[in-house]
């Protein structure tokens, strides 16, 4: 039987359970085969000389990949405007609302394909082709999708139920949590928070900044929803700042949170 068909909750998960499946999720084996392809390409097109290009195309790929996802995250995903189409609705509950409304849910954790590909490509490939033509360009469209794949990784170890080992997984995780459990404007990166501390949405601490009433439905309210059904259509109703699994918090966060 498939891992698939058996669990998806990540707080009952070990880092080995994580390791055995995070490379058999559809998403990341996308990721991957796609960025292979991508370096393949790279390679097939590079030409003597190309050399300079290509590394500041994959160097700006790396550098960039964390502004496009504070924007992204910050702008869209935390917009309200998306729940109020029905064009967009469904798109929106599937890539954020329902991972809030969830965050141990491993099956929306990851983004999903169709929207997150072409973002990567738009992201990466224009860039890389301005500095190294289309060796650049593919060199850094392979850069950006397999830093995704680092991210997803980073993402899923935030969400279990276990203290990591190392000190900057520890770090990251209590900025995300505190996200997903105190207040969801602000730490907005994943793995890297130089956007929001430039960008005034940083803090260390959730003693640092007020209970959001809206971290988990992030303002999807009764209200709203009498407003724009669609959403709540879906999902079978809203949700207030309540947690929808009583599972049990990293010690090191729920410290924090309680304060």
């Amino acid at each position: 039987m498939s891992f698939w068909t058996r669990t998806h909750n990540l707080s009952r998960m070990s880092l080995g359970d994580l390791l055995r499946v995070f490379f058999t999720y559809p998403a990341v084996i996308a990721y991957l085969l796609f960025g292979i392809a991508a370096a393949a390409a790279a390679a097939y097109l590079y030409r003597p000389g190309d050399w300079l290009g290509v590394l500041v195309a994959i160097g700006l790929a790396a550098v960039i990949y964390p502004l496009v996802w504070y924007v992204l995250h910050r702008w869209v995903l935390h917009s309200r405007y998306l729940y109020r189409s029905p064009l967009t609705a469904k798109t929106w509950k599937r890539i954020h609302f329902d991972h809030h409304q969830d965050p141990y849910d491993l099956r929306v954790l990851f983004g999903a394909l169709h929207t997150t590909l072409p973002t990567i490509a738009i992201a990466t490939a224009p860039i890389g082709w301005l500095v190294g033509g289309w060796s650049g360009a593919t060199a850094a469209l392979s850069a950006g999708l397999l830093t995704t794949c680092f991210y997803e990784f980073c993402h899923c170890v935030q969400h279990l139920n276990t203290k990591p080992r190392s000190t900057f997984l520890q770090h990251i995780k209590r900025l995300h949590l505190a996200h997903h459990f105190h207040n969801e404007q602000g730490n907005f990166g994943i793995t890297n928070f130089l956007w929001d501390r430039w960008l005034g949405t940083y803090y260390e601490s959730p003693r640092q900044v007020t209970k959001s009433p809206t971290v988990f439905n992030l303002g999807y309210t009764e209200e709203q929803a009498a407003i724009y059904p669609w959403v709540a259509a879906l999902s079978g109703g809203t949700r207030g700042d309540q947690n929808p699994r009583r599972f049990r918090v990293d010690p090191d966060v729920r410290g924090d949170r309680a304060a």
